[in-house]
């Protein structure tokens, strides 16, 4: 998994997994759960860093949740990368530029 790219926000495959573990032991209600978590995750993320990619975290889930991820798992859709977070858009947002002659 060393190729796995670090399109999240700077974040290793190892990194991300060890995250998921960190939050799925410390408990919520710990005073000191960012500081824990940084700690279980090694390197140099910070609380400050693991609390800001778990906001993030928070709202992929929100977007996957509420319906408007648009594409099924593995297809392939056109992305660019802005301020190092990719963008991806559907056929439909395609034909939507067009007809506003932005594209």
């Amino acid at each position: 998994m060393d190729d796995f790219p670090n399109v999240l926000c700077g974040w290793s495959w190892e990194e991300n997994k060890l995250f998921e573990l960190a939050l799925a032991v410390v408990d919520e209600q710990d005073r000191n759960r960012w500081e824990v978590v940084a700690a279980m995750v090694g390197g140099n993320k910070s609380a400050e860093d693991v609390q800001k990619h778990y906001v993030t975290l928070l709202e992929d889930l929100q977007i996957i949740e509420s319906g408007k991820l648009d594409h099924k798992l593995g297809e392939t859709q056109p992305c660019v990368e802005v301020d190092s977070q990719s963008i991806c858009w559907s056929d439909e947002d395609n034909t939507l530029l067009v007809r506003l002659d932005i594209n």
